[in-house]
């Protein structure tokens, strides 16, 4: 294992600078927006852009890097990104900061794919499974830290995205000091969504309310934050918790989705989070601390369901579909991610900062509820010997979910 570490140390070192700057751009652009005085719909919407361009990515990114190479490709999308990081404040206005998110999402998905299809390549079905789980901890914590950059000090309205600018530009660094072998991208084989709900339903269903919910949480959970009246410090910290509390939520989640009826554990799962959205709407008036940890609580419940629902599609489909499966539900993920920023801002638009946790209430009660529903269809369950634990996230790629297709594909041909 720690052989597998030293390979790959220094890819990880620039993951880890990647996410910093990944985690304060999101949330950076909601609280400037919130300055401009940009209502809540018009901030989905311009969150959205992001999103929009991390699906295209997910469709173009790994053609273009067959074409060219990794390390080109990283250079290009990491300039490209770290421009238009620095572009956005100099023009207040809706429809530049979407076109400019639109291209930060393009790029910044187009770098976690050569960082993951070059851990993928680097990495052995017997370590496969350690090192994606070492990667997404690694992902989620410099992702919560870079929240607490928004504490810098920045009277010039500048400061914080030209730091943002500078840890996308040093990425770069440590990826261009890997030896030069080229990772392989293969293709897999196509599995049609309707081939997916054949065999899952609750995948096709969970993933993209997991999509919608996940992406309104992570890019306007600023917003929010700063319409309950929370200072910027404490909106940092507020943004910093969930990344990190999933850390440790993660794992006993997985654990338990592999002892129990995966969709019995996702069905809980979704209705916690639902409640606990629901009790946060009267419950987060009482103080900055309650409104702080309720969010940290929903977000450690709320977000490992998403690993959980690829495992679950992963122990229906056949050895020959998880390949196209994981990348295909990927797809669907980011299409619902699109659309959730969006619509958690015209919930907060027309129900102020309550609706952005009653969104989140009606997202986790349909999949709690369609989870229900599934148990009843169909009482018994395939399940997997092994669990697929911290090897997908809210920020995976279709490399990614490849990664872990593979080594689930090798255990179903060991077993």
């Amino acid at each position: 294992m720690f052989a597998g570490l030293r390979s790959v140390g220094v890819l990880l070192l620039g993951v880890a600078i990647l996410s910093l700057g990944h985690g304060l751009h999101g949330s950076l652009v909601g609280v400037r927006a919130s300055a401009e005085n940009f209502d809540a719909a018009t901030t989905g919407l311009i969150m959205s852009g992001y999103f929009a361009g991390l699906l295209l990515s997910s469709i173009v990114t790994p053609r273009i890097v067959q074409s060219v190479g990794h390390i080109r490709v990283f250079a290009a999308f990491a300039s490209v990104v770290s421009t238009a990081v620095l572009l956005i404040p100099l023009w207040v206005e809706p429809v530049w900061w979407f076109l400019m998110r639109f291209i930060a999402g393009l790029c910044t998905s187009g770098l976690f794919i050569v960082c993951e299809s070059w851990l993928n390549s680097a990495s052995t079905n017997k370590n496969r499974g350690q090192l994606l789980s070492i990667y997404m901890i690694i992902t989620y914590a410099a992702m919560g830290l870079g929240q607490l950059l928004l504490n810098v000090a920045d009277s010039s309205g500048f400061s914080r995205f030209i730091i943002v600018s500078a840890l996308l530009s040093m990425a770069m660094l440590p990826l261009t000091l890997m030896p030069t072998e080229t990772p392989s991208l293969a293709g897999t084989r196509p599995v049609t969504l309707k081939e997916i709900y054949k065999s899952s339903p609750l995948a096709i269903v969970a993933t993209l309310a997991s999509g919608l919910a996940q992406s309104a949480f992570f890019s306007m959970g600023a917003v929010y934050a700063l319409m309950q009246g929370l200072p910027l410090s404490l909106v940092s910290v507020m943004l910093a918790l969930p990344p990190l509390a999933l850390i440790v939520s993660q794992y006993p989640a997985g654990v338990l989705s592999d002892r129990y009826d995966r969709r019995s554990i996702i069905m809980i799962l979704s209705a916690i989070a639902a409640a606990i959205a629901l009790i946060s709407i009267p419950a987060a008036g009482i103080s900055s601390t309650v409104l702080i940890a309720l969010f940290t609580l929903f977000g450690a419940i709320a977000l490992p369901i998403y690993s959980l629902v690829i495992a679950h599609a992963n122990d229906h489909m056949a050895k020959e579909q998880m390949l196209g499966a994981s990348s295909k539900l990927v797809l669907l993920y980011g299409t619902g991610a699109m659309a959730g920023p969006s619509i958690a801002g015209f919930f907060m638009k027309y129900m102020g900062s309550s609706g952005f946790m009653t969104f989140m209430a009606v997202i986790y009660v349909i999949m709690a509820v369609h989870a229900l529903w599934r148990r009843q269809q169909r009482p018994t369950t395939v399940k997997a010997t092994a669990s697929d634990i911290m090897k997908v996230g809210p920020m995976t790629t279709p490399v990614a979910a490849q990664a872990q297709a593979e080594e689930g594909s090798a255990r179903q041909g060991a077993s």
